[in-house]
């Protein structure tokens, strides 16, 4: 075949991959986006706000307890067979590889079960051994409860049992800087070096 033909021949085939290509990727667009579908757009979480709870001394508390340190914020309730100590025997180990850093942080843990996690519950519970020092439990009415899970946007809900009731709900550690806004989140099972790896990283940019 003379060498003219063959360069049309080729400019043919590539013009048709990319009529095939622009189609193929017009049916998949409206497929994944429909015309009446906005545009979903991502920014920064609106996690955190007010609350009105008491801790496990019985003192009333707010969202204030949360200014002038770093701290993880965590859901959860005393009766939690393994999520929830395991979640505090995590955030032990992670003061331990913070170091010095770990005066600057706080825990707070707040109960999803009201109903029988009272004050005097809380505190028994937090001084478990190998649970952190100095966590602070907070707990409330159910309605007070529930408006500072909706704050975090946080899941939980009763599911009865065999004998009494249990309580399903969200795993995540919410880190809050020291003005009381949502920094990141610490997902359950990442382990004590690398939830310390990112609280250290959260701390240090913020004074960069």
């Amino acid at each position: 075949m003379p060498r003219k033909p063959i360069v049309i021949f080729a400019a043919a085939c590539i013009a048709l991959a990319v009529i095939i290509a622009g189609a193929t990727w017009w049916v998949l667009a409206q497929r994944a986006a429909p015309a009446d579908q906005p545009v979903m757009t991502f920014g920064e979480a609106d996690i955190g706000g007010p609350f009105q709870l008491v801790d496990q001394t019985g003192r009333q508390v707010d969202e204030s307890i949360l200014e002038d340190k770093w701290t993880a914020v965590f859901f959860g309730f005393t009766y939690c067979p393994d999520y929830c100590p395991t979640t505090l025997q995590t955030l032990a180990a992670v003061k331990d590889q913070l170091g010095p850093q770990a005066e600057n942080l706080q825990i707070v843990f707040i109960s999803v079960d009201p109903e029988r996690d009272t004050p005097e519950a809380l505190a028994d519970y937090l001084s478990t051994r190998g649970f952190p020092e100095g966590v602070i439990g907070l707990t409330g009415t159910p309605e007070q409860v529930r408006a500072a899970a909706d704050a975090y946007r946080v899941f939980y809900e009763r599911r009865e049992q065999t004998g009494g009731y249990t309580m399903d709900h969200s795993l995540t550690v919410y880190l809050m800087n020291p003005e009381g806004e949502f920094v990141t989140p610490l997902s359950y099972g990442m382990g004590p070096e690398r939830t310390a790896t990112a609280i250290r990283r959260a701390m240090e940019e913020a004074a960069a």
